[in-house]
C-alpha cells in the first residue's frame, strides 16, 4: 500500500530585535497589559542605517571669510559662534588665502540662523564684514549672524 505524502511548510527562522520594554504592572481585570515601548531604535543591519538617513537634516555649505584688511598681519584666525557653542578653544580655523584674507567653509543644518564672530591670533574679535544681518549682545557687541 502506498504512503501518502503531505506537504511540509519549511521552517523559517526570524530573528526579532530587543525593544526594551518598559514593564506595567498587570490589571487584575484585564489577563494581559499592553507594553509600552521606550523609543529607542534596535540596532538591526541595514535598518538602522536607512532610518537615520531618512531623518537627517538637509545642510547647507557657508563660507566664511574675513578680508585682508581686517586680519592685517594675523596669524591665526578662527571661526567662533553657536555652532560650536562658543568655543574659543575648538574654533574652526580659517586658511590664508594668496590675497591676504582668512576662509573656511562648514556645513550647517539648512534653514537655521546662526550668530558667530571671527577671533583674530587667540586675542580680538572681529564681525563679518559682509555679514547679511548683526545681532546686538548683552556685552555692548555685534555679533555677524548668517542663515544657512
Amino acid at each position: 500500500m502506498p504512503t501518502k505524502k503531505t506537504a511540509t511548510t519549511p521552517q523559517v527562522e526570524t530573528a526579532t530585535p530587543e525593544i526594551a520594554v518598559a514593564k506595567t504592572a498587570k490589571s487584575p481585570a484585564k489577563k494581559a497589559a499592553t507594553p509600552t515601548v521606550e523609543t529607542t531604535t534596535p540596532e538591526i543591519a541595514g535598518v538602522a542605517s536607512t532610518q537615520k538617513a531618512s531623518t537627517k537634516k538637509a545642510t547647507t555649505k557657508v563660507t566664511f571669510t574675513l578680508p585682508k584688511e581686517a586680519v592685517q598681519t594675523a596669524t591665526a584666525v578662527a571661526l567662533v559662534g553657536e555652532f560650536n557653542n562658543w568655543d574659543i578653544l575648538n574654533g574652526v580655523a580659517l586658511k590664508k588665502q594668496k590675497d591676504g584674507s582668512f576662509s573656511t567653509t562648514i556645513e550647517l543644518p539648512a534653514g537655521t540662523e546662526y550668530q558667530y564672530r571671527f577671533l583674530i591670533n587667540g586675542e580680538v574679535w572681529e564681525n563679518a564684514w559682509d555679514a547679511p544681518k548683526y545681532v546686538e549682545t548683552p556685552f555692548g557687541t555685534f555679533n555677524s549672524v548668517v542663515l544657512a
